[in-house]
């Protein structure tokens, strides 16, 4: 199973067996709306803090996903999942409420692909038969930990991202049962922590490109392919800073990779007129444009294979404080759409 490095080949093809993505106001009016499978109207979400109303959209987010294969919680071994808040305590309140044994998770705005790597793994040596994994966050929430308080009225440099409000699941389960299409993940390689100096909180797509490109890099060496094996290779939260910055990487690394495949969740999720400065951030980011929009577009048939590249800064308020640079680190899993 363990192929190169740093890379898991799971030779009993794990599948997403169904999902669930939640989204707040402002997603709401993305772009990719019609992925989501529901919404909440204001980001209180009837609780009286933003940390609770993200518990919230994750609590949500694993009914819906447990809904659609009409599964109760009883039928899940495992919830792998976590956040960007303090102690990921939105997360760990939300499996107070699913009490499904859980495996706290951080990997920053990478913990989506974090999760998905390791559920493929548990499942794929047979230790569990069902495991939920996701990722969740609160623009409102994260402001206040990380910046500023959204009513202090911060203003912010073109370098800045938009967290994301809302929170992806997917229920994974054996694939030597099911038949018929699904999205069936394959491989995953694990980042190492990269850290090149930056200390801009405000310009995360530029520190964690490095981080991107090295998880990439490892991915194609350790299963010996190129690019073109993949019809879509996608990036969590690099926006723009980062996604140009990452393409003038690979190009020096001697990997070619077409413009139009390598692409990022948070240039995808929001439309132009949508101020969202350089692009969207977050767990959630990834989370929810992987659980929706990616696998409703392999389920069409635009992809058969991509490779979901998370990537997270791994700092804090008080390393901010301490004036350390930021460690980033990147995840891959390779999803096909296959019998």
């Amino acid at each position: 199973m363990l192929q190169g490095c740093q890379t898991w080949t799971f030779e009993n093809e794990p599948v997403i067996l169904s999902t669930g993505v939640v989204g707040g106001p402002f997603e709401k009016n993305s772009r990719l709306a019609m992925d989501f499978d529901k919404f909440h109207d204001d980001l209180w979400m009837g609780q009286d803090s933003y940390e609770k109303a993200q518990r919230v959209i994750m609590e949500d987010a694993v009914q819906i996903a447990l809904r659609k294969k009409a599964l109760t919680e009883d039928a899940v071994q495992f919830f792998l999942a976590g956040d960007l808040i303090n102690q990921i305590t939105p997360t760990t309140f939300a499996a107070r409420t699913n009490q499904i044994p859980h495996i706290g998770l951080f990997s920053a705005c990478a913990v989506s692909a974090q999760g998905l790597a390791l559920a493929a793994l548990i499942i794929n040596q047979g230790s569990a038969n069902h495991i939920l994994t996701g990722a969740a966050s609160h623009n409102a929430s994260a402001e206040k930990q990380f910046r500023y308080p959204t009513e202090y009225g911060g203003q912010k440099p073109p370098t800045a991202q938009w967290t994301v409000t809302g929170a992806g699941v997917g229920l994974v389960g054996t694939g030597k049962s099911i038949t018929g299409p699904y999205p069936r993940i394959t491989s995953a390689t694990i980042g190492k922590v990269v850290d090149m100096g930056l200390s801009d909180p405000f310009n995360m797509g530029g520190a964690m490109a490095p981080a991107a490109v090295d998880t990439i890099q490892r991915h194609f060496f350790d299963l010996k392919r190129d690019p073109d094996y993949y019809d879509l290779i996608i990036t969590g939260d690099l926006a723009e800073i980062g996604r140009n910055t990452a393409l003038e990487l690979l190009e020096s690394k001697g990997l070619n990779v077409e413009k139009e495949k390598f692409q990022d969740c948070g240039l995808l999720l929001y439309k132009k007129d949508q101020e969202v400065f350089a692009g969207g951030s977050g767990p959630g980011c990834s989370a929810t444009v992987l659980y929706g929009h990616l696998l409703n577009q392999m389920k069409a048939g635009t992809y058969k294979r991509i490779l979901i590249v998370a990537t997270g800064s791994l700092l804090s308020p008080l390393t901010f404080q301490q004036k350390e640079t930021i460690p980033c680190i990147a995840h891959a899993v390779a999803i096909e759409y296959k019998e």
